[in-house]
């Protein structure tokens, strides 16, 4: 009678072995999936994570007067650009000078836009987003709003949440749609964190092979800042969504 309970128990031991074997595969096999396989392309200049169905590009003024329908016909292998993220506001009373131009011009090339606000930590939020607002008319099919924090400019952290937190409450109020938050992992670690968890998040993250350095869930990275792009004169950020085009389509602006 012992010999039989040791063997069953032997047996019950193999049983959770192969289990958890098995589990540690199937794991391992989603992971190697998930991972970023990044490969030279020599037309955009870069290196780009191919796992990855959508990309994009961000602009603002700095990348000039932008050719958008060479950015939208430029096709290389799998590779095309989809969306593109174009600042609008800066502070409470600054809008960028191609920012008209921009929205409108990349929309008629069939491009799904999307407006970002660059925060200034020193000034009122509310103003801020008052700013954002006069200056963006969104439609139906654009990316929601976005406000790109990067620096504290001195500012104390309970200082620059509260006023950060009462742009993006003006935003959602206004537009009927949670903002997203663009900032690199490192400032979003040291100065947001899980206050800000419910947000969505466009992370910066350069020069890392796999999926940007951050312990929550992100809909956007910016993967590099040297991208070359037909119908731009000068270097220009690179992106990707963490989706299908499913889950691209239903995070757009509705009616």
């Amino acid at each position: 009678m012992a010999r039989r309970k040791k063997t069953k128990k032997n047996w019950w031991i193999l049983l959770i072995v192969f289990a958890a074997t098995l589990a540690f595969m199937l794991g391992y096999d989603w992971w190697l999936s998930r991972k970023s396989r990044f490969v030279r392309y020599p037309a955009f200049g870069i290196s780009i994570p191919e796992n990855y169905l959508i990309h994009g590009i961000d602009v603002s003024r700095y990348q000039s007067v932008i050719s958008w329908e060479a950015v939208k016909e430029m096709k290389v292998k799998n590779i095309q650009l989809g969306f593109v993220f174009i600042k609008a506001t800066e502070g409470i009373v600054n809008t960028d000078p191609q920012f008209k131009r921009n929205w409108k011009k990349s929309k008629q090339a069939g491009m799904i836009r999307g407006a970002y606000h660059f925060f200034l930590a020193t000034k009122d939020g509310r103003e801020q987003a008052e700013n954002f607002i006069s200056a963006v008319d969104l439609e139906e099919g654009d990316l929601p709003p976005v406000v790109d924090i990067e620096q504290t400019y001195g500012v104390s952290l309970p200082v620059l949440k509260k006023e950060l937190k009462e742009w993006l409450d003006v935003i959602e109020y206004y537009y009927g749609v949670k903002p997203i938050i663009y900032t690199n992992v490192d400032f979003y670690s040291r100065c947001l964190g899980k206050e800000f968890n419910s947000y969505p998040l466009w992370a910066a993250h350069y020069f890392q092979y796999d999926t940007p350095r951050i312990n929550r869930q992100w809909d956007f990275w910016q993967h590099s800042e040297e991208g070359r792009v037909n119908g731009i004169l000068s270097k220009v950020d690179f992106n990707v969504f963490n989706g299908d085009s499913l889950e691209f389509r239903n995070i757009l602006m509705a009616k």
